[in-house]
């Protein structure tokens, strides 16, 4: 297939999947739910940090984990008392477990009582200021900066990726979809410190295989290069917003997999 060909592509196909239904069953109805910024980033924070498996199984837990915090997220970082962590001790979400949850919770509290949102987290004064194709990697070194002298179970580092590892960080890079892309039905663009064309591709397993079938990808592991290797050729076809084939290269694959099934 031409360069051309692989764009036709992927236009249809991104077209055919960034609509209002893809909500439905997607972990993105999570913060669906929230109206408040807070609420939906909270919201977006977990359901993103536990996307892993199947998609049934990733909204069960995230809605499970939502009703434990009163389905007020916020309010329930801001506002909970110790004895209200307790309820967390028998969540489990595959290797995340309540004592990881707990973790998390305290930092974000420890982190929104001095700034209005999570954007601040990630996308520092220094972020911001950083040249354009990095950005997204010295937000995640922001974050993990920020994370390394919290205390914390040591455990809990495996849930949330570090670049630095060589990790692609694909669940925080689809948070950060979620939250800065705008104009579209399924993300919410409402994170303006960051332009959309400095994001990144979520890279797994699934959206590799598919984009090596495609010809965009050449390596074989799926890591923090190949991440930046697959964004830089979606950046081509779309350069203000490479992350919208994210949505193609999704439906791509779940389209194999029906005729594979089939």
């Amino acid at each position: 297939m031409t360069d051309s060909d692989i764009k036709e592509l992927l236009d249809f196909w991104a077209k055919e999947v960034e609509e209002n239904a893809f909500v439905e069953f997607d972990p993105i109805q999570i913060p669906h739910h929230y109206t408040r910024q807070q609420d939906i980033e909270i919201a977006g924070f977990f359901a993103a940090i536990m996307a892993w498996g199947q998609r049934k199984t990733i909204i069960k837990s995230a809605q499970k984990l939502m009703r434990l915090m009163d389905d007020a997220p916020y309010d329930f970082v801001m506002q909970h008392e110790s004895v209200d962590l307790k309820r967390f001790q028998s969540f489990v979400h595959r290797t995340l477990n309540g004592e990881d949850v707990v973790s998390m919770i305290s930092f974000l509290r420890q982190h929104l009582q001095g700034a209005p949102s999570l954007e601040d987290l990630f996308f520092t004064p220094s972020v911001i200021q950083a040249p354009k194709g990095t950005q997204i990697y010295e937000a995640l070194m922001a974050f993990q900066t920020s994370w390394a002298v919290f205390p914390h179970p040591k455990r809990t580092d495996k849930h949330l990726a570090s670049p630095m590892k060589g990790s692609a960080c694909k669940r925080l890079n689809m948070y950060f979809r979620w939250m800065v892309r705008k104009n579209s039905p399924v993300d919410f663009g409402i994170w303006s410190k960051v332009q959309m064309s400095e994001l990144l591709c979520p890279l797994d397993v699934h959206v590799q295989r598919v984009a090596t079938e495609l010809g965009l990808m050449q390596r074989s592991k799926s890591d923090w290069q190949s991440c930046l290797e697959l964004t830089d050729k979606l950046r081509a076809f779309r350069p203000h917003d490479p992350v919208f084939y994210d949505f193609a290269l999704f439906g791509i694959g779940v389209a194999k997999q029906k005729e594979i099934v089939g």
